[in-house]
């Protein structure tokens, strides 16, 4: 044990990347596409025996070369990765692992937050973590006994998400709306948040929330552990809607609501699964035939497109006044340059 030692690997050590994706591959893991650090520890004769990677403040890619196990090396792994998260500033840390491997992880002081049997386990490395942040959505919540919820990226908000929330909050006492604050999207967080809030206003019975790091879209779910994209898919609807369903109870949610989707494949399989599974837990979903223009859904990829294109003069059609007013400004330059920047601006 006193030969090996461990070290981060960068991105452009392509001989030891391949070793990494070797044991990946042998130990039945995909190499993620969200990766913004990875170690491995090296064996005297400087082989790879066992890896890990973060991703913002989770943690992934968890690997040991099943010649080396038992040897205590993924407690080596997580406490280096723990450290370069403290070092980052991130005292709350999470991981996604397979369901086997959950206890494991639970000696070495992660807490579970959600398991979806056979498939993935959710945890944290704070025992009430998910518990203080219940707590803290029940202090936010409005009063009402006939509670709807919402989960929204709005990147950026259209009428189209308009639509839907004015649909909803008609319907309901309060309306949980909850705002997926991972910064990954094109239209930062602070001005999403703002817009929505902006956007809405007029509507009394609403009651906004940041969601957290309990919320996870799209694009950061994992999908190291998950044999294919359609697993990806059916695990990350299966986590996230453990993880609503818990936070539905706590708040008293008995409806939610999403729009419909014609054109994302990813979301439509996401609806689908919703659509089966909420109700046994005793929550309706509800799906929105979505709001059209020129003939047309209105859909945030289709803004982002017309942006990147320059095409300002349809906006209008797309956008609520507030986020018109906003993307007119020379506030949003910066956004505008970044989405005119980026190769793929739709969602499929």
């Amino acid at each position: 044990m006193s030969d090996y030692y461990i070290s981060k690997v960068s991105p452009t050590d392509h001989r030891n990347n391949q070793f990494i994706d070797e044991l990946l591959i042998k130990e039945g893991i995909r190499r993620d596409k969200n990766l913004d650090y990875t170690c491995a520890v090296f064996d005297d004769d400087c082989h790879v025996i066992a890896t890990g990677s973060c991703f913002g403040n989770t943690l992934r890619c968890l690997a040991v070369s099943s010649s080396h196990q038992g040897e205590g090396l993924m407690n080596q792994i997580i406490t280096h990765l723990t450290e370069v998260q403290f070092q980052r500033g991130n005292s709350h840390i999470f991981l996604y692992t397979k369901s086997s491997a959950s206890g494991f992880f639970s000696d070495l002081g992660f807490y579970e937050i959600v398991s979806i049997s056979d498939k993935v386990v959710f945890m944290e490395n704070k025992k009430r973590g998910f518990k203080d942040y219940l707590e803290r959505l029940t202090k936010e919540s409005l009063p009402g006994n006939n509670a709807a919820a919402i989960v929204m990226n709005g990147n950026p908000f259209t009428l189209g998400h308009l639509y839907l929330v004015e649909k909803a909050a008609a319907q309901h006492d309060v309306l949980h709306l909850f705002l997926v604050s991972e910064d990954v999207s094109l239209v930062p967080f602070s001005v999403r948040k703002r817009l929505i809030m902006e956007g809405t206003a007029h509507l009394p019975n609403i009651c906004y929330h940041d969601s957290g790091p309990y919320i996870v879209s799209n694009a950061t779910f994992p999908s190291y552990f998950q044999k294919d994209d359609q697993a990806v898919i059916e695990s990350h609807a299966l986590l996230d809607l453990g993880v609503f369903v818990k936070i539905a109870k706590s708040l008293g949610i008995t409806t939610r609501y999403v729009g419909e989707e014609p054109n994302s494949q990813v979301t439509a399989r996401y609806n689908a699964i919703m659509k089966e599974k909420l109700p046994e837990s005793g929550i309706d979903c509800v799906i929105i035939k979505r709001k059209e223009t020129n003939g047309s859904v209105i859909s945030a990829s289709t803004v982002r497109e017309l942006i990147k294109n320059g095409d300002f003069s349809q906006l209008s059609s797309y956008l609520p006044p507030a986020v018109l007013r906003y993307f007119t400004s020379r506030e949003a330059i910066p956004v505008i340059e970044k989405i005119q920047q980026s190769e793929d601006v739709i969602h499929y």
